[in-house]
Protein backbone atom coordinates (compact mmCIF):
# COMPACT_ATOMS: atom_id res chain seq x y z
CA UNK A 1 0.00 0.00 0.00
CA UNK A 2 1.31 3.42 -0.95
CA UNK A 3 1.82 6.09 1.70
CA UNK A 4 -0.86 8.34 0.20
CA UNK A 5 -3.35 5.46 0.21
CA UNK A 6 -2.57 4.72 3.87
CA UNK A 7 -3.09 8.36 4.84
CA UNK A 8 -6.38 8.46 2.98
CA UNK A 9 -7.53 5.28 4.72
CA UNK A 10 -6.64 6.59 8.17
CA UNK A 11 -8.40 9.87 7.45
CA UNK A 12 -11.62 8.21 6.35
CA UNK A 13 -14.56 8.64 8.70
CA UNK A 14 -12.89 11.28 10.91
CA UNK A 15 -15.48 13.40 12.69
CA UNK A 16 -14.95 16.72 14.48
CA UNK A 17 -14.44 16.56 18.25
CA UNK A 18 -17.49 17.47 20.29
CA UNK A 19 -16.01 20.09 22.60
CA UNK A 20 -19.17 20.21 24.71
CA UNK A 21 -19.12 16.50 25.52
CA UNK A 22 -17.25 16.90 28.80
CA UNK A 23 -19.40 19.83 29.89
CA UNK A 24 -22.59 17.86 29.29
CA UNK A 25 -21.34 14.81 31.17
CA UNK A 26 -20.12 16.71 34.20
CA UNK A 27 -23.37 18.66 34.15
CA UNK A 28 -25.37 15.44 34.21
CA UNK A 29 -23.20 14.01 37.02
CA UNK A 30 -23.70 17.17 39.10
CA UNK A 31 -27.44 17.03 38.47
CA UNK A 32 -27.46 13.45 39.78
CA UNK A 33 -25.41 14.54 42.80
CA UNK A 34 -27.67 17.48 43.67
CA UNK A 35 -30.99 15.80 43.01
CA UNK A 36 -29.91 12.50 44.56
CA UNK A 37 -28.68 14.14 47.77
CA UNK A 38 -31.74 16.39 48.02
CA UNK A 39 -34.23 13.58 47.48
CA UNK A 40 -32.45 11.36 50.02
CA UNK A 41 -32.41 14.23 52.52
CA UNK A 42 -36.17 14.74 52.18
CA UNK A 43 -37.00 11.02 52.24
CA UNK A 44 -34.63 9.94 55.01
CA UNK A 45 -34.43 12.94 57.30
CA UNK A 46 -37.03 15.50 56.27
CA UNK A 47 -36.75 19.27 55.91
CA UNK A 48 -36.48 21.27 59.12
CA UNK A 49 -39.82 22.82 60.01
CA UNK A 50 -38.41 26.31 60.54
CA UNK A 51 -36.40 26.42 57.31
CA UNK A 52 -38.23 29.49 56.00
CA UNK A 53 -37.48 31.34 59.25
CA UNK A 54 -33.78 30.46 59.50
CA UNK A 55 -33.28 31.07 55.76
CA UNK A 56 -33.93 34.74 56.48
CA UNK A 57 -30.92 34.93 58.84
CA UNK A 58 -27.31 35.68 57.83
CA UNK A 59 -26.13 32.75 59.95
CA UNK A 60 -27.95 30.26 57.73
CA UNK A 61 -26.25 31.64 54.63
CA UNK A 62 -22.95 31.47 56.45
CA UNK A 63 -23.76 27.84 57.16
CA UNK A 64 -24.29 26.92 53.51
CA UNK A 65 -21.31 29.02 52.42
CA UNK A 66 -18.90 26.30 53.59
CA UNK A 67 -20.21 23.42 51.42
CA UNK A 68 -21.18 25.75 48.57
CA UNK A 69 -17.69 27.26 48.29
CA UNK A 70 -16.09 23.82 48.55
CA UNK A 71 -18.41 22.49 45.86
CA UNK A 72 -17.41 25.26 43.45
CA UNK A 73 -13.71 24.92 44.26
CA UNK A 74 -13.77 21.12 43.92
CA UNK A 75 -15.63 21.41 40.60
CA UNK A 76 -12.93 23.69 39.19
CA UNK A 77 -10.21 21.23 40.23
CA UNK A 78 -12.24 18.25 38.99
CA UNK A 79 -12.50 19.86 35.56
CA UNK A 80 -8.71 20.05 35.34
CA UNK A 81 -7.87 16.61 36.75
CA UNK A 82 -10.30 14.80 34.46
CA UNK A 83 -8.28 15.78 31.41
CA UNK A 84 -4.56 15.03 31.07
CA UNK A 85 -2.05 17.81 30.63
CA UNK A 86 -3.96 20.51 32.49
CA UNK A 87 -2.43 22.09 35.57
CA UNK A 88 -4.55 22.68 38.68
CA UNK A 89 -2.31 25.43 40.00
CA UNK A 90 -3.81 27.98 42.36
CA UNK A 91 -7.20 26.29 42.18
CA UNK A 92 -6.08 24.10 45.08
CA UNK A 93 -6.28 27.19 47.25
CA UNK A 94 -10.01 27.37 46.64
CA UNK A 95 -10.37 24.08 48.50
CA UNK A 96 -8.16 24.98 51.44
CA UNK A 97 -9.48 28.50 52.03
CA UNK A 98 -13.07 27.61 53.12
CA UNK A 99 -11.83 24.95 55.53
CA UNK A 100 -9.20 27.21 57.07
CA UNK A 101 -11.77 29.98 57.22
CA UNK A 102 -14.36 27.97 59.16
CA UNK A 103 -11.65 26.70 61.52
CA UNK A 104 -10.45 30.26 62.16
CA UNK A 105 -14.00 31.39 62.94
CA UNK A 106 -14.46 28.31 65.13
CA UNK A 107 -11.45 29.25 67.25
CA UNK A 108 -12.64 32.84 67.43
CA UNK A 109 -16.14 31.83 68.56
CA UNK A 110 -14.87 29.33 71.14
CA UNK A 111 -12.44 31.86 72.59
CA UNK A 112 -15.36 34.17 73.34
CA UNK A 113 -17.49 31.78 75.39
CA UNK A 114 -16.98 30.12 78.80
CA UNK A 115 -15.32 26.70 78.81
CA UNK A 116 -18.47 24.91 79.91
CA UNK A 117 -20.28 26.09 76.74
CA UNK A 118 -17.58 25.14 74.28
CA UNK A 119 -18.29 21.42 74.17
CA UNK A 120 -22.00 21.96 73.58
CA UNK A 121 -21.18 24.25 70.65
CA UNK A 122 -18.85 21.65 69.14
CA UNK A 123 -21.03 18.57 69.63
CA UNK A 124 -24.49 20.10 69.32
CA UNK A 125 -27.35 17.60 69.33
CA UNK A 126 -26.59 15.53 66.21
CA UNK A 127 -22.83 14.91 66.23
CA UNK A 128 -23.31 11.14 66.35
CA UNK A 129 -25.13 11.04 63.01
CA UNK A 130 -24.04 14.15 61.11
CA UNK A 131 -20.89 12.87 59.39
CA UNK A 132 -22.51 9.51 58.61
CA UNK A 133 -25.53 11.25 57.06
CA UNK A 134 -23.29 13.34 54.80
CA UNK A 135 -21.39 10.24 53.66
CA UNK A 136 -24.65 8.47 52.82
CA UNK A 137 -25.99 11.45 50.86
CA UNK A 138 -22.72 11.56 48.89
CA UNK A 139 -23.20 8.12 47.33
CA UNK A 140 -25.21 9.07 44.19
CA UNK A 141 -22.89 11.91 43.29
CA UNK A 142 -19.74 9.95 44.01
CA UNK A 143 -20.60 7.14 41.60
CA UNK A 144 -21.81 9.58 38.95
CA UNK A 145 -18.56 11.57 39.12
CA UNK A 146 -16.40 8.45 39.09
CA UNK A 147 -18.27 7.39 35.96
CA UNK A 148 -17.36 10.70 34.32
CA UNK A 149 -13.70 10.25 35.23
CA UNK A 150 -13.67 6.73 33.78
CA UNK A 151 -14.97 8.08 30.46
CA UNK A 152 -12.11 10.55 30.21
CA UNK A 153 -8.39 10.20 30.88
CA UNK A 154 -7.23 11.35 34.33
CA UNK A 155 -3.57 10.68 34.99
CA UNK A 156 -3.49 11.50 38.72
CA UNK A 157 -5.82 8.76 39.82
CA UNK A 158 -5.56 9.18 43.57
CA UNK A 159 -6.08 12.94 43.44
CA UNK A 160 -8.90 12.58 40.93
CA UNK A 161 -10.71 10.09 43.16
CA UNK A 162 -10.23 12.32 46.19
CA UNK A 163 -11.63 15.39 44.44
CA UNK A 164 -14.60 13.36 43.16
CA UNK A 165 -15.29 12.38 46.77
CA UNK A 166 -14.97 15.97 47.95
CA UNK A 167 -17.21 17.31 45.19
CA UNK A 168 -19.88 14.69 45.92
CA UNK A 169 -19.74 15.25 49.68
CA UNK A 170 -19.77 19.07 49.43
CA UNK A 171 -22.88 18.80 47.27
CA UNK A 172 -24.39 16.37 49.78
CA UNK A 173 -23.61 18.70 52.69
CA UNK A 174 -25.32 21.54 50.88
CA UNK A 175 -28.46 19.40 50.55
CA UNK A 176 -28.14 18.25 54.17
CA UNK A 177 -28.44 21.87 55.31
CA UNK A 178 -32.14 21.59 54.45
CA UNK A 179 -32.47 19.25 57.43
CA UNK A 180 -29.61 19.92 59.83
CA UNK A 181 -30.74 21.87 62.91
CA UNK A 182 -27.24 22.83 64.05
CA UNK A 183 -26.51 26.55 63.87
CA UNK A 184 -23.13 26.82 65.59
CA UNK A 185 -19.96 27.45 63.58
CA UNK A 186 -17.82 25.10 65.73
CA UNK A 187 -20.20 22.24 64.89
CA UNK A 188 -19.80 22.84 61.16
CA UNK A 189 -16.05 23.21 61.50
CA UNK A 190 -15.79 19.73 63.02
CA UNK A 191 -18.63 17.54 61.81
CA UNK A 192 -19.35 19.01 58.37
CA UNK A 193 -15.65 18.93 57.60
CA UNK A 194 -15.39 15.35 58.87
CA UNK A 195 -18.42 14.32 56.81
CA UNK A 196 -16.76 15.70 53.68
CA UNK A 197 -13.32 14.35 54.57
CA UNK A 198 -14.49 10.71 54.69
CA UNK A 199 -15.67 10.50 51.03
CA UNK A 200 -12.55 12.44 50.03
CA UNK A 201 -10.36 9.84 51.72
CA UNK A 202 -12.39 6.97 50.24
CA UNK A 203 -12.02 8.51 46.79
CA UNK A 204 -8.26 8.74 47.26
CA UNK A 205 -8.11 5.08 48.30
CA UNK A 206 -10.38 3.80 45.52
CA UNK A 207 -9.19 6.10 42.73
CA UNK A 208 -6.12 4.10 41.65
CA UNK A 209 -8.23 0.95 41.34
CA UNK A 210 -11.47 2.30 39.88
CA UNK A 211 -9.92 4.83 37.50
CA UNK A 212 -7.13 2.68 36.12
CA UNK A 213 -6.99 2.76 32.33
Amino acid sequence: MKTDDLISLLATGIEPIDRQQFTRRIGLAMLIAIVGASVLTVLLYGVRADLAVVAATPLFWGKIALPASLMVAALLVFNRLARPGLEVGLRWGGIGAPVLGVWAVTLLVLSGVPEEQQLSMIFGQTWRSCAFNIVLLSVPGFFALIRVLREFAPTQLRLSGAVAGLLASATATLAYCLHCPEMEVPFWGVWYVLGMAIPTLLGALLGPRWLRW
